[in-house]
């Protein structure tokens, strides 16, 4: 009995081992294959302070961690300003000056929203600073409609 025990248990991890072993596939991205430009690089920087910033918004006591953050939106936002959208290069050449002026014109509003915000914190306003930064959220959403070139896998939201 004690031999038919361990003669299966031996069976069971010989059989198994060989799959334990091997190395797990890693779940490949859509976005993986995608380069990302230096106008996207600048949007994932403003993107991940604007996270932070909505979790804490609300809180007086971080307020200099929030002016910190808004001030790391606004340096990418200026940098954002010399790059072109993606999706340029998929417009007819007769509208791309007025898409790139468009696109121009929407962050030199978020760069004014953004020093509005600055100042609500400064001023210790959370809700001026919570109101302001649901505008800039609805703005980003109409933006990103508006000028993301859309890829595979992407999520809207």
């Amino acid at each position: 009995m004690k031999k038919s025990l361990l003669l299966l248990a031996l069976t069971g991890v010989f059989t198994l081992a060989p799959a334990l072993s091997l190395p797990a596939q890693e779940a490949v991205s859509p976005h993986a294959e995608r380069k990302t430009t230096p106008l996207g690089k600048e949007m994932k920087e403003m993107g991940k302070a604007f996270r932070t910033l909505g979790r804490q918004i609300d809180d007086a006591s971080k307020n200099a961690a929030s002016i910190k953050l808004v001030a790391t939106m606004r340096e990418a936002a200026e940098a954002s300003l010399q790059y072109k959208p993606e999706k340029t290069a998929d417009l007819p050449a007769a509208d791309q000056a007025k898409f790139v002026a468009d696109f121009q014109a929407g962050v030199k509003n978020l760069i004014a929203d953004l020093d509005k915000l600055t100042a609500a914190l400064k001023a210790n306003d959370n809700a001026a600073a919570a109101a302001t930064l649901r505008e800039i959220k609805d703005d980003q959403k109409k933006g990103h409609k508006e000028f993301k070139k859309e890829h595979p896998g992407d999520r809207r939201g």
